[in-house]
């Protein structure tokens, strides 16, 4: 299939659970709650959204006619921005995707000794790369996991949720849209907008997920939506806050 790409950047992920790690940022053309145009916003389901996805004319966009071309642009960004000239090291890529990544955990099962103290290593930072949209589930298909992994890349994906995902996802973050019907209802991370009059967190509380986020609505009362969700996590500590840090320290 072709890949309808808006951008790829390299930056650190400023929301949830994986804050502050250094990522690729995937994003890709267009979505089934909202066109993007906003002359449809007062009519989309998701009406709060305040991400550029029409088109593919940002930074590394385009169409991509095959999972390795796609694949292979994304390690060129990760490749270009950090120390290393292939994500584990050495002249080659594909030589196995890491236990750490496997297991989510970022540190390995080996371990030296001080004493008797057992004192483990960690290896390599693994590259990661954050498929988003849009709805990025609307194209991602196994061929595109399988050529991110086998260039080293752990696979994160933020979705809206109401679209089935391909096998072999190494995170999956799910993000509520108002009544919109939940497809995926286990994952990684439940990340919700708040607060949203038809999506209230008592209808999600039950899911399996590993980690619950309220983060403030962004508008012109985020600060009383961040009040808001700040006692909401007070009071029902299976909630975690969420912050944007992106956007309070400057970078993309």
């Amino acid at each position: 299939m072709t890949y309808s790409v808006k951008e790829i950047y390299y930056t650190l992920q400023g929301e949830g659970a994986q804050t502050g790690r250094a990522a690729v940022f995937l994003r890709f053309a267009g979505c089934n709650l909202w066109s993007g145009l906003e002359r449809d916003r007062a009519k989309a389901v998701c009406k709060f959204c305040d991400t550029d996805f029409v088109g593919t004319n940002g930074p590394g966009g385009g169409q991509f006619k095959t999972a390795d071309a796609l694949a292979e642009a994304v390690a060129q960004c990760w490749q270009s921005n950090t120390d290393s000239l292939s994500p584990f090291g050495g002249e080659g890529r594909g030589e196995g995707v890491p236990e750490a990544r496997i297991q989510n955990t970022g540190i390995g099962t080996n371990a030296d000794t001080v004493g008797s103290i057992p004192v483990f290593r960690i290896p390599s930072s693994v590259p990661y790369v954050v498929c988003t949209g849009g709805e990025p589930l609307l194209q991602i298909d196994k061929p595109l996991v399988d050529a991110l992994h086998a260039r080293g890349f752990e696979v994160g994906v933020e979705t809206n949720g109401t679209q089935d995902a391909p096998e072999g996802l190494d995170w999956i973050c799910v993000s509520p849209k108002s009544n919109a019907p939940l497809k995926l209802t286990h994952g990684n991370e439940l990340k919700l907008v708040y607060p949203q009059a038809d999506a209230p967190p008592e209808r999600f509380a039950s899911l399996a997920f590993d980690h619950f986020f309220l983060q403030p609505l962004d508008s012109p009362e985020r600060d009383a939506n961040t009040r808001a969700a700040t006692e909401y996590c007070l009071k029902h500590p299976q909630w975690r806050l969420s912050l944007q840090i992106h956007k309070l320290i400057g970078i993309p």
